[in-house]
């Protein structure tokens, strides 16, 4: 879909293991970055202190999550630790049409689905500055129990491998050089030639006048 600018709009697509603070950052970025929408996933694990339905993640059973499933209304799904996770179809697809660039943090999993679906997307992995450092975050978060943080940990390692089909690293050292990172390659990727494909293809010489 091409936006206001004359170009076509892309899904931005963060991953990172758990810890790194992905959410925070995506959202924070869609805040500041005119022209970026956040897409808000489905979840059916329970609601943590603070969180809102709708704004934070929409909260589903598991009965209405896999019914979802059947009717095809998710892009991609997964399921991690237990419980479901995706991306709703309409409402993030709704978002290109209407010519805002969409950032979505998404596990592995969720990120090698939206490879396929649309390979012209962007695509960031955020690495943690060290297993020190992540341990420390997922212990200051607070809202796991040890035995999923050593899950988590574990899992760290295998994640990693996956990062070089991303289009993007970044080391995740501060919020604020991450946040800044980010919003550098988004605006590099607007500029892209290929994001005004469309629009030179039928490029008039009469409008070009105007």
């Amino acid at each position: 879909m091409l936006n206001k600018n004359r170009r076509i709009t892309f899904p931005v697509i963060v991953s990172a293991p758990s810890g790194t603070g992905k959410t925070s950052i995506c959202r924070f970025c869609a805040k500041k970055l005119k022209g970026l929408k956040y897409s808000v996933s489905v979840t059916t694990r329970p609601k943590r202190k603070g969180e809102a339905n709708r704004r934070d993640y929409y909260f589903v059973t598991e009965d209405e999550f896999k019914l979802w499933i059947e009717q095809k209304k998710f892009i991609e799904w997964t399921s991690f630790h237990g419980f479901y996770y995706g991306t709703l179809k309409e409402k993030f697809e709704s978002m290109l049409e209407n010519g805002y660039d969409v950032v979505a943090d998404l596990d592995i999993n969720g990120g090698k689905n939206m490879m396929k679906r649309y390979p012209e997307g962007v695509f960031i992995y955020l690495l943690p500055p060290s297993m020190g450092e992540l341990k420390r975050r997922l212990l200051k978060r607070g809202t796991d129990p040890l035995s999923v943080i050593s899950q988590r940990l574990s899992k760290v390692f295998e994640e990693v491998r996956y990062a070089k089909g991303y289009t993007y690293i970044v080391v995740n050292k501060t919020f604020q050089t991450t946040v800044e990172s980010i919003m550098l390659i988004i605006e590099a990727e607007r500029l892209k030639t290929s994001r005004f494909e469309t629009y030179l293809n039928h490029l008039k010489e009469e409008e070009w006048r105007e």
